[in-house]
């Protein structure tokens, strides 16, 4: 395996430029001008939206074996979000709200912190657990390929203990695709308040 501290980071509407490739803490902020989210779900009404910012690095999917951060914001609005997220860049989907992905981090909701993990193929579902977060609102997070069934697990770590919290059976199955896989953040419900979503101690696992 191999780390991938030699790869560059790109930028998806990021809200500030993308950092050099050895840096493993950064911040996102959200636009606080128009909703932003990586969300779509049957109607009515329909919703397709993929404009959050995302900071990612651009891999082989079948390269990807793990990826790690901690998560911390100020979280304060219904849905304010930043965490994890892998997206497929299948060449066959041309719109940026068709492409199938999977997102995990702290999501605000009935005003508490919780884990939220969602996984979109034609429509996305969504999960919350009140796991691991500690005071301050953080959490770190981890995604694993699970090499012997070739599933994608999601980990919330707890000092030693890594607790799984979602296994999605599908996206590492797609052949021959790249795929992002890097940190988002988000503001469906935006106001004059900023939210600024840190990231610390981002780790990724590639093999050769």
């Amino acid at each position: 395996m191999a780390s991938s501290s030699h790869l560059p980071w790109s930028r998806f509407k990021a809200a500030e430029p993308a950092p050099s490739s050895d840096r493993t803490s950064f911040t996102l902020s959200p636009t606080t001008s128009f909703p932003t989210d990586v969300w779509r779900k049957p109607g009515p009404p329909e919703v397709k939206t993929f404009n959050a910012p995302i900071m990612y690095k651009t891999i082989p999917l079948s390269a990807f074996k793990r990826a790690r951060v901690t998560i911390s914001g100020n979280w304060s609005r219904l849905y304010d979000q930043g965490g994890l997220a892998i997206v497929l860049q299948d060449p066959k989907i041309i719109l940026d709200t068709d492409r199938k992905w999977v997102k995990t981090g702290i999501e605000f909701y009935q005003e508490e912190a919780y884990v939220g993990t969602v996984a979109a193929d034609r429509w996305a579902d969504w999960s919350l657990l009140q796991v691991g977060i500690k005071e301050g609102k953080m959490v770190t997070l981890e995604m694993e390929r699970d090499t012997e069934a070739d599933t994608l697990w999601v980990y919330v770590i707890d000092g030693k203990r890594r607790h799984p919290i979602r296994e999605v059976t599908w996206i590492l199955s797609e052949p021959d695709v790249q795929a992002w896989v890097g940190v988002y953040a988000a503001s469906p419900k935006p106001d004059e308040k900023e939210l600024e979503v840190k990231f610390e101690g981002w780790e990724l696992e590639v093999t050769e």
